[in-house]
């Protein structure tokens, strides 16, 4: 009795997952269509170029400084030598707080992203959940990310559809 129920109740479970409906859609390809989204990015690319270049100057300097330290330390009194180390450790520690300023988890970069992408984002998604909700879509799946999804069926793609509801003609 008890392996019958559990028959018919895997067999109703199974039933209403193929009845559900699902779909897909290519964020990357809804995104870089988005005028606002793809002027952003320039500017976060502009922005991350400005800030490498003057991470790599900071770095030139201080290999310039280390390899001037090499050529001079022999003829250097303790004194002087010291005073030369510590500017070239002080240097590496600003650089390194350059790096994190600019790069890190909490830097500028991010903060910037977070700033011009994620409104952006959040935008789509709420473009997208209205879309499942209007055509009673159980899941929707996101093509760009390829290690979930093996095949897609383009019937299914309701990619152009969040444009149009994001008010962006294709």
């Amino acid at each position: 009795m008890k392996r019958l129920f559990f028959i018919i109740f895997f067999l109703a479970a199974a039933g209403s997952v193929l009845a559900q409906k699902y779909a897909y859609v290519d964020m990357e390809y809804i995104l870089n269509k988005i005028p606002t989204y793809t002027n952003a990015q320039k500017q976060l690319e502009q922005l991350s170029s400005q800030y490498q270049k003057e991470i790599e100057n900071k770095h030139f300097v201080i290999a310039n400084m280390y390899s001037d330290y090499q050529k001079q330390s022999s003829g250097l009194s303790s004194t002087v030598r010291k005073q030369k180390e510590d500017a070239i450790i002080s240097s590496e520690k600003e650089y390194k707080a350059l790096q994190k300023k600019y790069f890190g988890s909490d830097g500028i970069m991010n903060q910037k992203r977070e700033l011009l992408i994620k409104p952006i984002q959040e935008s789509v998604n709420l473009a997208i959940q209205s879309i499942a909700v209007q055509n009673g879509y159980a899941l929707i799946f996101n093509k760009t990310d390829e290690s979930v999804i093996v095949y897609t069926n383009p019937a299914y793609d309701v990619s152009n559809i969040v444009l149009g509801r994001l008010g962006i003609n294709n």
